[in-house]
């Protein structure tokens, strides 16, 4: 039941950070209405994340609106369809952001002193101009850009740097290098209004559209998304999950959102690293990881030892989604979620229990039986 168990061998939150090896999930205090909605995961290892310039946990299709998109994609009201016949975004908004300086100058050029994001650090004047916020999140903001030099359109994410840590995500980007993950172009760091105050600014590839925005097109239009692009989507996603899980990476935030798409090509980009981790066996990680809805199993049971495969589970979450219209497993809890998937794929044994937390065993859960796949219908 598991992703542990089940399969063989990811809009921006506060960021995963090391000190000492162990892992520091955010820097607040849990709020009561977070510990309530927590369902069985009650360990305190961490907090949710919001979505990545989208609706929050467990709210999708609460509003993904202009300026909350996910990095690297266009923030736009209304749409059209692209060449490939994926819907395309028909304008973009800018908005602001109180203790950031945002603003939307199309005329003035910024040059920075920049570190290419793969080889040598040989940093470089990279400049750039047409600056305008498209998403914002709890701790930083992303602009669209284009380049001078090339021409280029590129997102920067720009987030408060805790100089008392390690950036993860960066660390992370910086070694991966995949035709279905977002690029990191550069990065430079920024001084902000306050003393000491420092950005990181991530140079990455600009892709207009997500998945998410693509299946909500055909969710409006009452239709049904093409087979078609459902296969081609996985396909580049379990190819981007084959390609970060060989390097050691998990990338614990696996939704629509997070996957961008080029309307042009269908070209499937997998972004937002700010939970990544290069999990190593017999190091804790924190269980309250991943986005409600897509959150395996074991998270749920508050299991610290998992491996990779919560980002199978997650994808297999996003594979259904596409095919039913709406969530699997949705919930305003984790008893919720579990409620949902126990429907789906009946009550766990006790050694499937044992395998995602062993502190679990003598826990009642209702006697369900698996669904059978021989009925499984789906919309379409």
């Amino acid at each position: 039941m598991s992703a542990t168990s089940s399969h063989p061998g990811s809009s921006f939150g506060h960021p995963a950070r090391e000190e000492g090896g162990v892992e520091q999930q955010g820097d607040r205090s849990r709020s009561p209405e977070e510990s309530k909605n927590d369902g069985l995961d009650m360990s305190g290892s961490g907090r949710p994340r919001t979505s990545s310039f989208a609706e929050p946990p467990g709210v999708p299709g609460a509003g993904a609106a202009a300026a909350t998109a996910p990095v690297g994609s266009a923030a736009a009201v209304g749409s059209s369809t692209g060449k490939s016949g994926v819907p395309q975004a028909s304008g973009t908004s800018s908005s602001g952001c109180s203790n950031l300086k945002l603003a939307r100058d199309s005329g003035k050029v910024t040059t920075v002193v920049a570190t290419p994001g793969q080889g040598p650090d040989r940093p470089q004047e990279v400049s750039y101009t047409d600056i305008k916020v498209i998403g914002n999140g709890s701790f930083g903001v992303v602009y669209q850009a284009r380049l001078t030099d090339t021409q280029e359109m590129v997102a920067i994410k720009k987030v408060l740097q805790d100089k008392r840590f390690k950036n993860r995500e960066l660390q992370i980007m910086r070694k991966l290098d995949h035709s279905n993950i977002v690029r990191l172009r550069y990065f430079f760091y920024s001084s902000g209004e306050k003393k000491d105050e420092v950005y990181l600014n991530l140079v990455l590839d600009y892709v207009p559209e997500t998945v998410y925005r693509v299946a909500r097109h055909f969710n409006k239009a009452k239709s049904i998304i093409p087979i078609i692009y459902v296969k081609v989507y996985m396909y580049q996603l379990f190819r981007s999950l084959a390609y970060i899980h060989s390097q050691g990476v998990c990338h614990r935030d696996i939704k629509p959102q997070n996957l961008l798409v080029d309307p042009e090509t269908a070209v499937l980009k997998l972004c937002d690293f700010g939970s990544a981790k290069q999990l190593i066996r017999g190091e804790p990680n924190v269980s309250y990881i991943c986005s409600r809805y897509y959150r395996a199993p074991e998270l749920i049971f508050g299991a610290t030892d998992y491996t990779a495969n919560i980002d199978i589970w997650s994808a297999g979450c996003v594979l259904a989604e596409l095919l039913l219209g709406q969530p699997i497993f949705p919930g305003d809890s984790g008893v919720d979620q579990l409620v949902e998937i126990i429907k789906v794929l009946g009550t766990p044994t006790r050694e499937q229990i044992r395998e995602m937390n062993p502190n679990y065993t003598e826990f009642k859960f209702p006697q369900i039986k698996a669904h059978p796949w021989t009925k499984v219908r789906f919309s379409h």
